[in-house]
């Protein structure tokens, strides 16, 4: 029996805003990197990022919103990490496929649920509950992403030509909103946005079980060829 290769460190391709650009700043820099950062010392590094966006969330909510900046800080080092880990490894044939895979995707879950945490301090009744119920919308659409490559094969990041980048970077427009203007606009928009980004993961998994369907007849209906 030949042994399947393990594909979980070849993303398919990513279609969202910016991802050309940023491929482009990573295949320029990633040569360029020094020697002693090694792709796990990148991946474990949004541990620290994490603790960060909570402890600043939480700064920000006892005493001043201007914390947030120091937040988003936090959410730029993890792009910049998150960004290079895998194409570090890549680089320098570190060998670490499964072991990135698995790591770099359970921190990206633990990061993500970090910021919605760090949120929580700023926000108080209803829209602290939605700020909580988000945090399983984010877990919803990565679940989709590692199931949808077991069944498929392929693995896939981006979807509604949005990706971990853009997210990333609503995130700071979130928190520079709220750092000069305070939670009002945000507590008001907040209602539609957890409507918005739920329907957003209803979406996505309707489409991708409409994908996996389709594989599925059409490997049943050349089964039905090849026995007749």
């Amino acid at each position: 029996m030949t042994k399947k290769e393990f594909t979980g460190n070849k993303k398919a391709p990513m279609k969202s805003l910016l991802a050309k650009p940023e491929k482009r700043f990573v295949d320029f820099l990633t040569p360029r990197f020094p020697r002693f950062l090694e792709t796990y010392h990148l991946t474990l590094m949004t541990i620290p990022w994490s603790a960060g966006v909570i402890i600043f969330g939480y700064l920000a909510g006892t005493f001043s919103h201007l914390w947030l900046h120091l937040s988003s800080f936090m959410l730029f080092l993890q792009w910049f990490t998150d960004a290079f880990d895998g194409a570090i490894g890549r680089y320098r044939d570190t060998g670490l496929l499964k072991w990135g895979f698995y790591m770099d995707h359970f921190l990206d879950f633990v990061f993500m649920s970090a910021v919605f945490i760090g949120w929580t301090f700023l926000f108080e009744g209803t829209n602290n509950l939605l700020m909580w119920f988000l945090v399983p919308a984010i877990g919803c659409l990565m679940v989709n992403s590692f199931l949808a490559f077991g069944a498929t094969g392929e693995f896939k990041i981006t979807y509604l030509r949005t990706g971990p980048t853009e997210l990333r970077l609503a995130f700071i427009i979130i928190n520079t909103i709220i750092a000069f203007a305070g939670t009002e606009l945000i507590s008001v928009a907040l209602p539609y946005i957890f409507a918005l980004f739920w329907l957003g993961v209803v979406l996505v998994v309707y489409r991708t079980q409409k994908h996996i369907w389709k594989l599925d007849m059409q490997h049943k209906a050349n089964n039905a060829k090849e026995s007749a």
